[in-house]
């Protein structure tokens, strides 16, 4: 049996409830894993609230790193007692243990905590296939990024310093600005008390920025769209604030024939190869230090409700960790 948090109908905080579970034994391609440490996404908020479809009931969390207790038949790639971590469906993540697919279950090196991978596994990888799968980028090239304080946007200020990309970073407070600078980005504007937009055209000499990476969703989208260059790139990955409206495709030819992208990070990691080679990126840019793992706050797995209230509240920063 093992603690985990499962939701039987859609709703606020409120509907996450703590149970014991029966975790069973792992059957072909699938491992059991005790998790050390759990990561917390909006993902997650989107799939308690209904934004995102799942059949009920359901165990919530995407992202985790602990102790493989055992294997099923024809998992090669991890053995009885490795660490690992993993970002990856079908949910299950809020619990002490589970069993799942090993496929997206990546060997864990000795010099990352349990922590701190539960702090990047999801969100590094979202960073990795934003900077490295979509369209290309290179040293010197502009990009914009939103919520650069979140646990994805502060790995993504040190990855484009350390890949040599201008991050232009946005964040709803003076302090949240100082954070996303701290951590790598030249460039920080507060939108609650700047135009954005304005800014960003004044950065680019009027140029506009080569990609737009977006989280936020409803509340920023069509500015985001004013800040690209002639054939930029818009590249959607959230919802933060709400769903994007419907839109006029024929508005980007008319606005310098931009490039919009809706992306999500299981499309880039449901290939077994793909996503351990992309995890092994990942672990040798915190290895070498080029990304520091920022844990801005802990709750333990019973106060799930109030993790999901501070994180829905906008009241973190950096990663968000459940512990065991």
């Amino acid at each position: 049996m093992a603690r985990t948090v499962i939701i039987s109908e859609t709703g606020g905080p409120e509907v996450l409830t703590l149970t014991d579970r029966e975790v069973g034994e792992p059957g072909p391609g699938q491992i059991r894993i005790r998790h050390h440490a759990v990561g917390l996404n909006f993902i997650d908020v989107y799939q308690r609230t209904g934004l995102y479809k799942l059949d009920l009931p359901v165990p919530l969390g995407m992202e985790a790193a602990g102790v493989v207790e055992a294997v099923g038949e024809g998992v090669t790639h991890l053995k009885p007692g490795d660490r690992a971590a993993y970002a990856a469906v079908p949910p299950g993540a809020y619990s002490e243990a589970r069993v799942m697919p090993a496929a997206q279950v990546c060997p864990l090196p000795d010099g990352i905590s349990f922590e701190q991978a539960a702090a990047i596994m999801l969100k590094g990888l979202t960073v990795h296939y934003l900077f490295r799968r979509i369209v290309p980028l290179s040293a010197g090239d502009t990009v914009l990024f939103h919520a650069a304080a979140g646990g994805v946007g502060l790995i993504a200020c040190q990855w484009a310093k350390s890949d040599g990309i201008t991050l232009i970073a946005t964040a709803g407070s003076d302090d949240k600005c100082a954070l996303a600078a701290e951590h790598g980005a030249p460039h920080t504007i507060n939108y609650r008390t700047e135009d954005f937009v304005a800014r960003v055209k004044e950065l680019t000499q009027g140029r506009g920025v080569d990609a737009v990476m977006d989280g936020v969703g409803k509340d920023t989208f069509e500015g985001s769209l004013q800040c690209l260059r002639p054939v930029g790139c818009m590249i959607s990955f959230g919802n933060a604030s709400g769903p994007v409206p419907p839109f006029d495709i024929s508005r980007l030819a008319a606005m310098g024939s931009l490039l919009l992208t809706r992306q999500t990070i299981f499309s880039h990691i449901s290939d077994y190869a793909t996503c351990q080679k992309m995890a092994a990126d990942l672990f040798d840019k915190v290895l070498t230090g080029a990304v520091v793992p920022r844990i801005g706050q802990t709750f333990p797995l019973e106060e799930i409700a109030e993790a999901h209230r501070a994180l829905e509240g906008r009241r973190t920063t950096g990663a968000t960790i459940l512990t065991l």
